[in-house]
Protein backbone atom coordinates (compact mmCIF):
# COMPACT_ATOMS: atom_id res chain seq x y z
CA UNK A 1 0.00 0.00 0.00
CA UNK A 2 1.08 3.53 -0.65
CA UNK A 3 0.42 5.74 2.38
CA UNK A 4 0.63 9.50 2.10
CA UNK A 5 3.32 10.91 4.36
CA UNK A 6 2.06 13.63 6.67
CA UNK A 7 4.22 16.69 7.10
CA UNK A 8 5.32 17.36 10.70
CA UNK A 9 4.46 20.85 11.89
CA UNK A 10 5.89 20.51 15.40
CA UNK A 11 8.99 22.67 15.74
CA UNK A 12 11.55 23.40 18.47
CA UNK A 13 9.38 26.15 20.01
CA UNK A 14 6.45 23.71 20.23
CA UNK A 15 8.63 21.17 22.03
CA UNK A 16 9.87 23.82 24.47
CA UNK A 17 6.24 24.87 25.12
CA UNK A 18 5.26 21.22 25.77
CA UNK A 19 8.07 20.61 28.23
CA UNK A 20 7.39 23.89 30.05
CA UNK A 21 3.72 22.91 30.47
CA UNK A 22 4.60 19.41 31.66
CA UNK A 23 7.11 20.73 34.20
CA UNK A 24 4.47 23.12 35.54
CA UNK A 25 1.97 20.27 35.85
CA UNK A 26 4.34 17.88 37.70
CA UNK A 27 6.01 20.59 39.79
CA UNK A 28 6.73 19.25 43.27
CA UNK A 29 5.17 15.82 42.70
CA UNK A 30 8.39 13.78 42.35
CA UNK A 31 7.31 12.62 38.90
CA UNK A 32 9.74 11.83 36.10
CA UNK A 33 8.86 11.93 32.44
CA UNK A 34 9.87 10.50 29.12
CA UNK A 35 9.24 12.20 25.76
CA UNK A 36 7.76 9.60 23.46
CA UNK A 37 8.24 9.06 19.74
CA UNK A 38 7.19 11.19 16.83
CA UNK A 39 3.99 9.22 16.12
CA UNK A 40 3.04 8.60 19.74
CA UNK A 41 1.38 10.66 22.48
CA UNK A 42 3.67 13.29 23.97
CA UNK A 43 4.84 11.94 27.33
CA UNK A 44 4.83 9.04 29.74
CA UNK A 45 5.08 10.23 33.35
CA UNK A 46 5.95 8.05 36.30
CA UNK A 47 6.93 8.00 39.92
CA UNK A 48 9.09 5.16 41.20
CA UNK A 49 8.15 6.18 44.74
CA UNK A 50 4.38 5.88 44.35
CA UNK A 51 4.45 3.45 41.39
CA UNK A 52 2.21 5.86 39.46
CA UNK A 53 2.30 5.75 35.66
CA UNK A 54 0.29 7.85 33.21
CA UNK A 55 0.30 9.17 29.65
CA UNK A 56 0.00 12.84 28.72
CA UNK A 57 -0.92 14.66 25.54
CA UNK A 58 -0.09 18.38 25.46
CA UNK A 59 -1.89 20.73 23.11
CA UNK A 60 -0.59 24.21 22.38
CA UNK A 61 -3.26 26.82 22.94
CA UNK A 62 -1.98 30.20 21.79
CA UNK A 63 -4.33 32.15 24.03
CA UNK A 64 -4.44 33.17 27.66
CA UNK A 65 -6.33 30.85 30.01
CA UNK A 66 -9.26 33.28 30.32
CA UNK A 67 -9.77 33.16 26.53
CA UNK A 68 -8.89 29.49 25.92
CA UNK A 69 -12.34 27.86 26.05
CA UNK A 70 -13.60 25.78 24.40
CA UNK A 71 -10.45 23.65 24.50
CA UNK A 72 -9.89 21.67 21.28
CA UNK A 73 -8.25 18.30 20.68
CA UNK A 74 -8.46 15.91 17.75
CA UNK A 75 -10.54 12.81 18.49
CA UNK A 76 -7.74 10.65 17.04
CA UNK A 77 -5.40 12.02 19.74
CA UNK A 78 -7.85 10.95 22.44
CA UNK A 79 -8.00 7.44 21.00
CA UNK A 80 -4.20 7.28 20.82
CA UNK A 81 -3.91 8.52 24.41
CA UNK A 82 -6.46 5.99 25.67
CA UNK A 83 -4.81 3.15 23.74
CA UNK A 84 -1.35 4.06 25.09
CA UNK A 85 -2.62 3.87 28.65
CA UNK A 86 -4.40 0.55 28.06
CA UNK A 87 -1.34 -1.10 26.47
CA UNK A 88 0.81 -0.31 29.53
CA UNK A 89 -0.22 -2.55 32.43
CA UNK A 90 1.37 -0.14 34.92
CA UNK A 91 -0.46 2.95 33.64
CA UNK A 92 -3.73 3.90 35.28
CA UNK A 93 -4.37 7.45 34.05
CA UNK A 94 -4.20 9.63 30.97
CA UNK A 95 -4.19 13.43 30.97
CA UNK A 96 -4.59 16.27 28.52
CA UNK A 97 -2.78 19.54 29.13
CA UNK A 98 -3.47 22.68 27.13
CA UNK A 99 -0.37 24.89 27.16
CA UNK A 100 -1.72 28.43 27.13
CA UNK A 101 0.39 31.60 26.92
CA UNK A 102 0.01 32.40 30.63
CA UNK A 103 -0.39 28.94 32.17
CA UNK A 104 -1.86 25.49 31.74
CA UNK A 105 -5.27 23.84 31.86
CA UNK A 106 -5.15 20.12 32.66
CA UNK A 107 -7.70 17.36 32.91
CA UNK A 108 -7.88 13.65 33.60
CA UNK A 109 -9.28 12.07 30.45
CA UNK A 110 -11.69 9.98 32.57
CA UNK A 111 -13.18 13.03 34.27
CA UNK A 112 -13.66 15.68 31.59
CA UNK A 113 -16.66 15.85 29.30
CA UNK A 114 -16.45 17.19 25.77
CA UNK A 115 -18.55 17.66 22.65
CA UNK A 116 -17.47 16.33 19.27
CA UNK A 117 -17.89 17.92 15.86
CA UNK A 118 -16.00 18.17 12.63
CA UNK A 119 -13.66 21.13 12.75
CA UNK A 120 -10.07 22.17 13.17
CA UNK A 121 -7.91 24.84 11.69
CA UNK A 122 -7.34 26.42 8.31
CA UNK A 123 -5.80 23.76 6.06
CA UNK A 124 -2.02 23.88 5.62
CA UNK A 125 -0.15 22.52 2.60
CA UNK A 126 1.01 18.97 3.26
CA UNK A 127 -1.33 18.34 6.19
CA UNK A 128 -4.11 15.77 6.20
CA UNK A 129 -5.17 16.44 9.81
CA UNK A 130 -6.16 20.10 9.88
CA UNK A 131 -9.87 19.44 9.30
CA UNK A 132 -11.07 16.39 11.21
CA UNK A 133 -13.27 15.08 14.01
CA UNK A 134 -12.54 17.27 17.02
CA UNK A 135 -13.58 17.24 20.67
CA UNK A 136 -14.16 20.56 22.44
CA UNK A 137 -14.18 20.99 26.22
CA UNK A 138 -16.08 23.81 27.89
CA UNK A 139 -15.02 25.11 31.29
CA UNK A 140 -15.77 22.56 34.04
CA UNK A 141 -14.66 21.88 37.60
CA UNK A 142 -12.62 18.81 36.64
CA UNK A 143 -10.26 20.98 34.56
CA UNK A 144 -7.48 22.46 36.70
CA UNK A 145 -5.75 25.75 35.89
CA UNK A 146 -2.23 26.77 36.89
CA UNK A 147 -0.68 30.10 36.00
CA UNK A 148 2.95 30.43 35.08
CA UNK A 149 5.00 32.48 37.50
CA UNK A 150 6.63 35.74 36.51
CA UNK A 151 9.95 34.02 35.80
CA UNK A 152 8.26 31.73 33.28
CA UNK A 153 7.82 28.55 35.31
Amino acid sequence: MNYKKNKRFENKDNLIREERALKKWINGSHMNYQKLGMHDVDFRVYSEKSKTYAYVEIKGRHRNIDDAFPLPIAARKLVKLYDSMNKDQRATKSFIIWACDDGIIAGDMDEIIGKSKVGGRKARAGSSNDWELMVYYDEQSSLKKQMYEENGK
